[in-house]
């Protein structure tokens, strides 16, 4: 397991941007496990919708990024971002909302060098509220 504070050691996110509180599961080049706790408190919730908060659906694309940067950087890559290179096959299936809790799971797809392509699946409840291919490019600061 991987507490927020080691998050904050392999991704360069913080708040109100970091959408992963844990990692319940690791297995480096292969998958892992993330878990975000949906509050009111989300910026995002002000605008999302008053009075019928929703948390966007591109949202949880970006959580589940954020969990495969940690897939990435605990699989020994060596950098200290990643960047989107391409969202495919995304689907938004159930809203989440204040209370929700998210589990997503990210599953390497492939890996050259330093392209990674992922694929990723949240659950709330066990229900799939989300899901996606996506490519990232993993870079050092020199590199951008």
């Amino acid at each position: 397991m991987i507490d927020i504070n080691g998050i904050q050691e392999l991704l360069p996110h913080r708040y109100p941007f970091l959408m992963v509180d844990r990692i319940i599961e690791l297995e480096p080049n292969t998958r892992a496990v993330g878990i975000k706790n949906v509050t009111i408190n989300e910026p995002f919730f002000q605008g999302h919708f008053p009075g019928n908060p929703i948390m966007p659906g591109v949202l949880t694309v970006e959580a589940m990024a954020q969990i495969a940067g940690v897939l990435a950087f605990g699989s020994g890559v060596q950098g200290n971002a990643v960047f989107f290179m391409s969202i495919e096959k995304a689907k938004f299936r159930k809203p989440v909302v204040p209370g929700d809790q998210l589990r997503m799971e990210i599953k390497v797809l492939q890996q050259r060098g330093n392209v990674w392509k992922f694929s990723g699946t949240a659950t709330v409840d066990e229900k799939v509220v989300s899901e996606a291919d996506f490519t990232a490019m993993v870079l050092t600061k020199e590199q951008k």
